[in-house]
């Protein structure tokens, strides 16, 4: 994913947290995800080397890159 791609991406999600280096966004306006093309539900971007996620929920994922950073494409079941 490119720069454009990844700041258009980004501008039309909401913010929802970031703590250390994991940051989430929220697909309020059912953007397609870039690997599958279905409306996900939330945007994880973990820049940190290593980072740990506590999820509470089951979930599908789709995975992309963004200069270095991780992108999870959260997919609710």
């Amino acid at each position: 994913m490119d720069d454009d791609e990844f700041d258009e991406l980004v501008a039309s999600l909401t913010p929802t947290s970031t703590v250390g280096t994991v940051r989430t966004y929220r697909n309020t306006v059912s953007v397609a995800c870039p690997a599958c093309d279905r409306p996900f539900d939330d945007l994880v971007v973990c820049g940190g080397e290593y980072d740990s996620l506590e999820l509470d929920r089951l979930l599908d994922l789709c995975v992309g890159a963004h200069e270095g950073d991780v992108l999870l494409f959260t997919h609710k079941n």
